[in-house]
């Protein structure tokens, strides 16, 4: 854009995320579930956090990430979620341009959080699989709290810069996002400001942010399934395994659906498909984690049976 051609422009202060389509009938429909999803979300990744910090027996390091993991998909799901059900029920899609770059700032600190924290808990898994004899040295309380702590930090230092140069663009021309949230490509596209400075940049920062802590999980899983295939009996095998394939099928759909919005070449295609595929890792990614973690973990199961039965006495005392 040639200097000066922005100011006699007028700016835009809202846009509108198309969504799902405009038919009414089809958002109504859409409204159900999502409300359901929503729901069943929170109370489950609310749950598993409530039971981690009650429970002495899954207050170990593994379960301490899982706790952190419940609040961020908590976190997650609510920056979404909440827009999406507003506008299926209403019918208004507008959504203010500072509200839409809030909104690209929470969703992107959570995503870029959320890969450093499967990336620790996949180190985790790492030292308790092939390092057993070293796990409780270098795994303890403190150690623990610093991997969680910088997980959180890592995830909104990098968002906030690219939020800072998000937020000095100027947006004076079309106004329809073609998605159901603010993410980064669709909202930048909009733009009547030079944008090579904040693709650069962003460039940058998900290479040192994003590929790490991907390149630490793949490596961890590595030697987790090398050191796995090595141990002698079936039962071993299995017992082995079993610790780590919950999180294994969480890092596979997050990255898998991950790695195919974002660094797919971009078509009319793939553009629709887009919205479909980041459906995974942002709703329905929050919702597996407490289904997979509760239904495939003996220790939740066994937890949330005693608090259940716990209740239930409570119950029939008050009764009698």
């Amino acid at each position: 854009m040639a200097p000066g051609q922005g100011e006699n422009q007028t700016s835009i202060t809202e846009f509108i995320l198309l969504g799902f389509g405009n038919l009414l009938e089809q958002q109504i429909l859409l409204f159900i579930p999502f409300l359901v999803i929503y729901i069943v979300t929170m109370a489950g990744n609310i749950l598993i956090a409530a039971l981690v910090v009650a429970d002495q027996h899954l207050q170990t390091p593994m379960y301490f990430f899982l706790g952190n993991l419940s609040c961020l998909e908590t976190c997650y799901t609510s920056t979404i979620l909440p827009k999406i059900l507003a506008s299926l029920l209403t019918g208004d899609r507008t959504i203010s341009v500072i509200g839409c770059i809030v909104q690209y700032y929470f969703f992107g600190c959570l995503t870029a959080s959320e890969c450093y924290l499967l990336a620790v808990m996949s180190y985790d898994r790492y030292l308790a699989i092939c390092k057993p004899l070293h796990y409780t040295a270098l795994m303890n309380g403190r150690i623990c709290l610093q991997l969680a702590a910088v997980s959180w930090m890592s995830g909104f230092m990098a968002t906030t810069i690219v939020t800072c140069l998000m937020s000095q663009l100027h947006f004076c021309g079309p106004n329809e996002i073609n998605h159901f949230l603010c993410d980064f490509t669709p909202v930048i596209k909009l733009s009547c400001s030079d944008t090579s400075l904040i693709i650069l940049v962003t460039f940058i920062l998900s290479s040192i942010f994003t590929l790490p802590p991907f390149l630490l999980t793949l490596t961890s899983y590595v030697f987790i399934i090398s050191t796995i295939l090595r141990i002698p009996s079936t039962t071993g095998r299995r017992k082995a395994f079993s610790t780590c394939s919950s999180h294994l099928i969480m890092v596979t759909m997050y990255y898998g659906t991950l790695i195919i919005v974002y660094m797919l070449p971009e078509t009319d295609t793939h553009r629709d498909l887009n919205k479909v595929f980041s459906l995974f890792y942002t709703v329905l990614t929050p919702l597996a984690n407490p289904l997979i973690y509760s239904l495939r973990n003996r220790d939740v199961k066994e937890t949330l049976r005693k608090v259940i039965s716990k209740y239930m006495m409570l119950a029939e005392n008050q009764k009698e």
